[in-house]
C-alpha cells in the first residue's frame, strides 16, 4: 500500500513538515510521483521501528483479506524458537535460519533466502540492543500460509550494520500470507521489544515456555 506524506504524518502522529525532514535527511524510504511524495507502508513501519517512532497499526483501508490477526505467542508457537544459530556473517545467518523455516512444500527456500539478502541491502533490519528483524518485502508473493515468527538465538554475535551499531545476537523472522498480516506481526514484536521483562528474557536465552508465556502475558485481555 502507497501512503502520501499526509498518510505517514498520520500514522506516526506528527506533522507533514516532520515527515518532509525526514524524507530529506533522515533516511525515511520516499519517491516522487508526479511532483508528490509516496511512501510504501510496510517500509515505513520497518523505518519508524529502527528508529523507535510511534506507528499506528489502523490498516482498516487494506483491501486484503480480513482473517483473524494472530497474537505474538501463537505465531511464535507457529515459526518456532531456536538456540545456537551458527553462522559467522549476515549472510550465512539468514541463510541458517531460512532452513529452520516452517514452509510449504511449494514456496522455494533459495527464493526466500535471495530476498531476505535483497531486503538487507536496501537497509538493516538491526533495530538495536542486539536484535534484527528480517523479513522478505512482499509476504503475500510467497505463500507463506500461516502466520508465523521465527525466533533466533545466535551462536556468536554477529555484524548487521544496526542503527546502533552492536552486533546482533537475536533475529526475529516473520512469516505473513499477506502485508496486513506482516504490519501486525512486525508490531507486536515491536511491542514486545518495549517491554523490559520480555527484552531480559531474550537476554539471557530463555527457555520457550518461558517466552511463549510472556508473549501471552503482553496480549490484551479477550473481550
Amino acid at each position: 500500500m502507497q501512503m502520501t506524506v499526509k498518510d505517514a504524518a498520520k500514522a506516526m502522529n506528527v506533522a507533514e513538515k516532520t515527515v518532509y525532514r525526514w524524507i530529506q535527511s533522515g533516511g525515511l524510504p520516499a519517491y516522487r510521483v508526479a511532483g508528490s511524495y509516496r511512501i510504501n507502508r510496510a517500509m515505513l513501519f520497518e523505518w519508524a521501528t529502527a528508529k523507535r517512532v510511534n506507528f499506528r497499526e489502523d490498516l482498516s483501508a487494506e483491501s486484503e483479506d480480513l482473517r483473524p490477526l494472530p497474537s505474538l505467542a501463537d505465531a511464535l508457537q507457529n515459526g518456532g524458537i531456536h538456540y545456537r544459530v551458527g553462522g559467522a556473517d549476515k549472510n550465512a545467518v539468514l541463510s541458517a535460519m531460512v532452513d529452520l523455516l516452517k514452509l510449504p512444500d511449494a514456496v522455494d527456500r533459495a527464493v526466500v533466502r535471495q530476498a531476505l539478502l535483497t531486503r538487507e541491502q536496501l537497509q538493516s533490519t538491526g533495530v538495536g540492543d542486539g536484535i534484527a528483524l528480517p523479513h522478505v518485502r512482499n509476504p503475500g508473493h510467497f505463500g507463506f500460509g500461516a502466520p508465523a515468527v521465527c525466533l533466533g538465538f545466535l551462536e556468536t554475535p554477529i555484524e548487521f550494520g544496526a542503527l546502533d551499531g552492536n552486533p546482533v545476537k537475536v533475529l526475529f523472522l516473520p512469516l505473513a500470507p499477506d502485508t496486513r498480516t506482516h504490519l501486525h506481526l512486525l508490531s507486536r514484536i515491536a511491542f514486545a521489544l518495549r517491554h523490559p521483562r520480555f527484552k531480559r528474557l531474550l537476554e539471557r536465552e530463555a527457555r520457550r515456555e518461558d517466552l511463549l508465556k510472556a508473549a501471552r502475558e503482553l496480549e490484551p485481555p479477550s473481550s
